[in-house]
């Protein structure tokens, strides 16, 4: 009898790396629903800072374990290389303390602009400092990023301080990776192990004080141990898709964090005016012009490929 039952189907590659870039920017732009849990048993924004990075640590550590080992040893023993990783350091933990206070006080729109604004400003960065080229649209997606930034700060009665301040650190977090010759496990492992005794010595402070709350109830241990896999799960995510997909694939998909926490703002009720709305327009026309400019470049290079001509110097 003919085995008519075909072979078994192995995963596809593109898909399952697609996969895992949404889900990395989904559980990003959700990421406000796991934080806002730990301040309403207690927590402010900084002792859940410091359970970040002694859960981060821990989970970091199982997936350093998990796929090698060799990189942190030689990273610790790089004086150079530990430096830089030290300043990354200092500015992802003020952007995440930043966020974390944030999302529990009624900001969380003002964090979504910030990330709106992230990848433009990662895109004036690199002509500043690395001389790399910005298309015609890329200059026109920073204009209406800066003219709606603007806007925000007139709809405010303020600069948006918190929007800036997420969109500069982690950028110039993103600068200093760029130098620094380790993949994302193990330089977030590094970053969680610097950062891990600061929090843990004001952890075991608070609770001297008995102002700490992760032994309150098992709802306060339950969401506080889960700043652990909120920040390193989707950081693997990220770097296991980022070796993956297009840049123009990874683009697109860094806007849906920012839309979902945009949500989420909006649907909590947060202040939502129509000249803010007028500068989030700003912010997003300038996202859709960013997004078809890198969709235009690739495109171009491809055409060029295929029929022989050079590509930009």
């Amino acid at each position: 009898m003919t085995d008519t039952g075909g072979a078994p189907s192995t995963p596809d590659p593109a898909r399952a790396a697609l996969l895992a870039g949404v889900a990395c920017y989904v559980l990003w732009g959700l990421s406000p629903l796991i934080y806002q849990p730990m301040g309403r048993v207690g927590a402010d924004a900084w002792e859940i800072m410091g359970h970040r990075a002694v859960w981060g640590l821990i989970w970091a550590a199982l997936v350093w374990f998990a796929r090698q080992g060799g990189q942190v040893r030689r990273v610790l023993s790089e004086p150079r290389t530990l430096g830089w990783l030290g300043l990354s350091t200092l500015l992802i933990a003020v952007n995440w303390a930043l966020f974390v206070w944030a999302v529990n006080n009624g900001h969380t729109l003002e964090t979504s602009l910030g990330y709106y604004l992230n990848p433009l400003l990662n895109m004036a960065l690199g002509a500043w400092l690395f001389r790399e080229r910005i298309s015609r649209g890329g200059l026109i997606a920073i204009g209406l990023a800066a003219t709606g930034v603007a806007l925000q700060g007139l709809a405010l009665g303020r600069l948006p301080i918190v929007s800036l301040t997420l969109a500069v650190s982690f950028a110039a977090y993103g600068v200093i990776r760029k130098r620094v010759p380790a993949d994302a496990q193990t330089g977030l492992f590094v970053e969680c192990l610097l950062m891990a005794p600061f929090g843990l010595a004001w952890l075991i402070w608070l609770q001297s004080q008995g102002a700490g709350h992760v032994f309150d109830s098992p709802q306060a241990a339950f969401w506080l141990s889960m700043a652990g896999p909120i920040t390193v799960g989707p950081l693997v995510l990220f770097a296991w898709a980022a070796r993956r997909l297009p840049l123009s694939t990874v683009g697109f998909l860094q806007f849906l964090a920012p839309t979902i926490s945009f949500c989420i703002g909006v649907a909590q009720g947060e202040p939502f005016t129509w000249l803010r709305g007028v500068s989030f327009a700003f912010i997003w026309i300038g996202a859709g012009v960013f997004l078809w400019s890198v969709w235009f470049e690739r495109a171009r290079l491809r055409r060029a490929a295929l029929s022989g001509e050079p590509g930009p110097p």
